[in-house]
């Protein structure tokens, strides 16, 4: 049996931001909906750009919302289908939207445990990379023409992952974040002024699937399903749709060792401060880690392994 990820730090009243609300983004926001259907969990939609007629073969959109912003009209859709309030902001993202703040459609402020990032271009990844803040996980999703990967973590920083894994309830709370994972996602896109084109374009020329975005999209809902029920031991996941390959990285302490160069002894802690060294739950249902939880030093490792 592996790690399984428990979402260490996240305020049972914290909602789910949605940053990028295109291709996968629509079929997220929409899924999400679904998924949150008996829960109270507040869903803020994050997108600046409007509906074009390029976006109409591709993404979560019909003629009449041409010309109007994407994440106002996902919001007004889906908080009549589904009978919720769901909140939209139609700026490019800013790490103090998604910390106390009040968005259309909602009466209360809003505040993010878990960011799923759907946008196509590095400026906006590393917006959410810097302002990522302690105790919010961060899920990213991106894709070429038919594959993808998911990635998901919380520490952006090493020192953060220390004591991260805990081989006692065998639960994984601090994972590195999805551009530590793969540092690639910050790269700026070499392109050619006269070839660049956005994902819907690409679609119009055939040279991306129409649908990758659906499978990308149901491949990260599915994680987040598995994240707030505590059963997800995968920490990324990548896919080619044109191999028919799907890679699950699990969340263990060697791929961390490989991807930061740390020791698994200072990964690995034996025991820590969940309620009775029990999974816990985001959205309540079983304990939930102590307010005062912190990875364990190198030295209580030691003393933990010798005894003395």
């Amino acid at each position: 049996m592996g790690y399984k990820i428990s979402p260490t730090g996240i305020p049972t009243q914290s909602g789910i931001a949605v940053v990028g609300c295109g291709g996968t983004g629509s079929f997220v926001a929409e899924g999400l909906c679904r998924l949150l259907r008996n829960s109270e969990k507040d869903i803020m939609l994050i997108d600046y750009d409007r509906v074009g007629i390029e976006n109409l073969g591709r993404q979560n959109f019909s003629k009449e919302d041409l010309g109007k912003f994407k994440s106002e009209v996902l919001a007004h859709r889906f908080a009549r289908r589904y009978g919720r309030q769901v909140g939209y902001c139609v700026y490019p993202y800013d790490p103090r939207m998604v910390v106390g703040s009040m968005g259309g459609g909602f009466v209360r402020e809003f505040s993010a445990g878990l960011i799923l990032g759907c946008v196509d271009n590095p400026g906006a990844r590393k917006e959410m990379s810097f302002g990522l803040k302690m105790g919010t996980w961060w899920m990213d999703a991106g894709n070429g023409n038919n594959s993808g990967q998911i990635l998901l973590g919380n520490s952006t920083e090493s020192e953060a992952l220390a004591g991260g894994f805990c081989d006692m309830c065998m639960t994984a709370h601090h994972l590195p974040i999805p551009t530590i994972q793969l540092p690639s996602l910050l790269a700026p896109v070499t392109v050619d002024k006269q070839t660049r084109q956005n994902c819907a374009e690409a679609v119009e020329r055939e040279e991306q699937s129409p649908v990758i975005n659906q499978v990308m999209a149901s491949v990260m809902l599915e994680m987040v399903r598995k994240f707030m029920a505590a059963e997800l031991t995968w920490m990324g996941v990548y896919l080619n749709m044109d191999a028919g390959t799907f890679r699950a990285v699990e969340a263990e302490p060697e791929a961390i060792t490989h991807m930061t160069g740390m020791r698994k002894d200072q990964l690995v802690a034996h025991g820590c401060e969940l309620d009775g060294c029990h999974i816990g739950r985001m959205f309540g249902g079983m304990p939930r880690a102590s307010a005062n939880l912190r990875p364990a030093t190198v030295e209580e490792i030691a003393e933990a392994v010798t005894g003395e």
